[in-house]
């Protein structure tokens, strides 16, 4: 299974690289990729990592998108404007593209709930971004994890692992979960709140 972790300018390293090594533990083709295709993306915590593809919305698999970091909440909150704008078509394509999963870690949920593209769903964000989220008209739950079927979503930075093994236990079985939650030695915390 491909798992596409999104990068963007200001993009949380945290966010990303969570799921990028719990997921390839957990067995899956992991890529970093942009909108714009191969280039080097600056995060929000002066330092670039090197996205190797451009965006596909219509492979199948699981889409992450992380949320943004910076020194200031008027920043990130600007920062994940500006993704939501770059990234509005594709992060649309992607959530009707019935053989993907899109997924969020922290702020991410605030930036497709920006780009308009999750109004009437259930999902979580930082507990700082609650507020906001429900103001935009998403279902918010305090939660760690919430499963709404073909999107996922996780609260605070930490939790782009523990939103990791989750996928890993979802998609490729809970015995490879506790495979990549040993070699980790991580142990998941929190509730997943579930459509189901």
């Amino acid at each position: 299974m491909r798992a596409q972790v999104v990068l963007f300018d200001g993009f949380d390293p945290l966010d990303a690289i969570g799921p990028y090594e719990t997921l390839g533990a957990g067995g899956l083709q992991v890529e970093l990729v942009t909108a714009e295709g191969p280039r080097d993306v600056p995060s929000g915590l002066a330092f670039s990592l090197r996205a190797t593809a451009r965006l596909d919305p219509l492979a199948a698999g699981l889409l992450v998108v992380p949320g943004a970091a910076g020194h200031d909440e008027d920043g990130v909150v600007a920062l994940l404007g500006n993704a939501a704008e770059t990234l509005k078509t594709p992060l649309r394509q992607a959530l009707e593209n019935n053989d993907l999963t899109v997924t969020t870690v922290c702020g991410g949920s605030l930036l497709l709930a920006m780009a308009g593209l999750i109004t009437g769903r259930t999902a979580t964000t930082n507990h700082l971004g609650l507020h906001a989220l429900e103001a935009m008209g998403v279902n918010a739950v305090r939660t760690r994890i919430v499963d709404d079927g073909d999107l996922v979503t996780a609260a605070g930075v930490t939790s782009g692992v523990d939103l990791g093994l989750y996928l890993v236990e979802r998609e490729v079985g809970a015995r490879k979960a506790v495979e990549v939650e040993t070699l980790f030695a991580h142990e998941r915390r929190g509730t997943v709140w579930s459509a189901a």
